[in-house]
């Protein structure tokens, strides 16, 4: 029987039987995280044998620390949904009261009862994740792996024994942990593993970062009660999404009571009796409970031997790939968070999918990351496909044709709650094709997903004309924007600055 498989960009066909008699796995996968299972479940259903390894299971990484599921399940996108969901209910029950609701004016929050109902969630989704493995037939090592060669990984087990393993294909899927700048006291902050476990609840909360983690851990603090302080470096949080929509978003945080401090670094943190102090590069001094960075993520690879073997990183320590997903060493490819292409746990698992196809299913795939749709979880939260304003404007070869929507959401014309809902859309004025979509404001998430076909099929302005809205429902304001809130020639200025 013979198989195809990816050689050098061409399909070419192998021998199984003499190829795969001397390995002891197909592929051999070090990381069992959201690209990890995906690609073994996957290149098992397409017939290889399949082996994969993953450190022990706590809520906390560390380099010797992970858990089957991965960042999303066990200390990311799930567990951090789940906060989200619990800090709405403050402000819903606030809501409520105007629709008829007789609310006690002291409402109680138990933060141990919902981090004890988190916990059990993850712990439900790490043992889902095993299952999925073994019922596709994939077998698994608890432990540390490693590349010992173009064909050999090493997996140290939790006792210290040492197993190891050649496998015709290797996959790195080992994913990303949170960093931390370095500054004096760095070591009395938090990053988000350890907020999303905190014993305690905090009073007083400072936020250092501007990016997504930042914000939604912002929200969540704030909505529980909290006092909140986000410091970023930039003049708007969410640098790399559309500037309009950034500066919606900030506003919004500022009406949530939030505090913000643009263009402002910490220096310095100390631990005094009042709380962690923090000094900054503006000569502020500012208490705290906790103090979270939220300052990016860095590759897990340092401990994998990857130079030794050859494998190529860039500056950030990422693993380099092609568009197959595969490094220079033919033998060893790498999906996820750890090549730092796109970093969310729906790409990771498109690219597991795609590299199954390629090296076991005999069908090349390249991952495609056009129109590939993302959320913010602050309340309310940001989603987005597609190109923002600025990167049309670079992109387009004429104009571009800005369509906007500012209203009050129906159900806080009756709660009273002052916050608007934004919407945006941006079409090249000569195709007439919807190059971006935005929505602020609640279920935009939810919303977004089904917008995102219709940009993946190339949806034209006139084709959301032409489709009947929901009512009454925010989102049938996608499709009863008809009014051209601006024109921007290619190569003038939008209307926002990129700070």
């Amino acid at each position: 029987m013979a198989r195809k498989m990816l050689i050098d960009g061409e399909v070419n066909q192998t021998n199984q039987v003499e190829e795969e008699a001397h390995f002891d796995f197909d592929l051999f996968v070090i990381g069992a995280g959201s690209g990890g299972v995906r690609a073994s479940r996957f290149s098992a259903n397409y017939g290889a044998k399949v082996g994969i390894c993953e450190l022990p299971f706590h809520p906390i990484s560390s380099e010797v620390i992970g858990g089957v599921g991965g960042t999303c399940v066990i200390r990311g996108c799930v567990p951090k949904k789940i906060l989200v969901y619990g800090a709405n209910f403050g402000g819903e029950i606030e809501d409520a009261r105007n629709y008829g609701w007789e609310v006690n004016e002291k409402v109680d929050f138990n933060w141990k009862k919902l981090l004890q109902k988190k916990t059990d969630e993850i712990i439900r989704l790490n043992g889902i994740y095993k299952r999925l493995l073994s019922n596709a037939g994939v077998k698994l090592y608890e432990g540390e792996g490693k590349i010992v060669g173009p064909n050999e990984v090493e997996v140290t087990q939790l006792d210290g024994t040492k197993l190891r393993y050649s496998a015709k294909h290797i996959l790195i899927a080992t994913g990303s942990r949170a960093q931390r700048p370095a500054i004096p006291g760095q070591e009395l902050a938090i990053t988000s593993d350890e907020a999303l476990s905190l014993e305690d609840l905090p009073k007083r909360a400072v936020v250092f970062g501007g990016g997504y983690i930042a914000v939604e851990f912002a929200s969540i603090w704030r909505g529980m009660g909290a006092t909140v302080d986000l410091f970023f470096r930039k003049e708007l949080p969410l640098r790399g999404f559309d500037d309009e929509m950034r500066a919606v978003v900030a506003r919004n945080l500022e009406g949530r009571g939030i505090n913000l401090h643009p263009r402002t670094n910490l220096t310095e943190l100390t631990k005094t009796e009042e709380g962690i102090k923090i000094y900054t590069d503006h000569k502020e001094e500012l208490l705290a409970d906790v103090v979270l960075f939220a300052t990016g993520r860095v590759p897990n690879t340092k401990r994998l031997n990857l130079e030794a073997v050859g494998v190529e990183l860039d500056d950030a320590g990422a693993v380099k790939v092609d568009e197959y997903s595969r490094t220079n060493i033919p033998t060893i490819w790498a999906v996820g968070d750890v090549t730092n292409r796109m970093n969310l746990t729906p790409v990771a698992l498109m690219e597991g999918t795609c590299f199954a196809k390629t090296v076991f299913a005999g069908q090349p795939t390249k991952p495609d990351y056009n129109h590939i749709p993302c959320a913010v979880f602050s309340i309310p939260p940001l989603s987005v496909v597609g190109l923002s304003e600025e990167q049309a404007l670079e992109q387009a070869n004429g104009d571009v044709l800005v369509f906007t929507s500012t209203f009050n959401p129906m159900k806080n014309t009756i709660s009273g709650r002052q916050e608007k809902t934004v919407m945006k859309l941006v079409v090249d004025a000569e195709t007439d094709k919807v190059l971006g979509a935005y929505m602020f404001g609640p279920d935009a998430p939810e919303i977004m997903q089904g917008i995102a076909v219709a940009l993946k099929c190339g949806a034209t302005k006139q084709q959301f004309d032409s489709t009947v809205g929901i009512h009454p429902s925010a989102a049938e304001e996608f499709v009863t924007m008809r009014s051209v809130t601006r024109r921007v020639t290619a190569g003038g200025k939008p209307k926002t600055t990129n700070p």
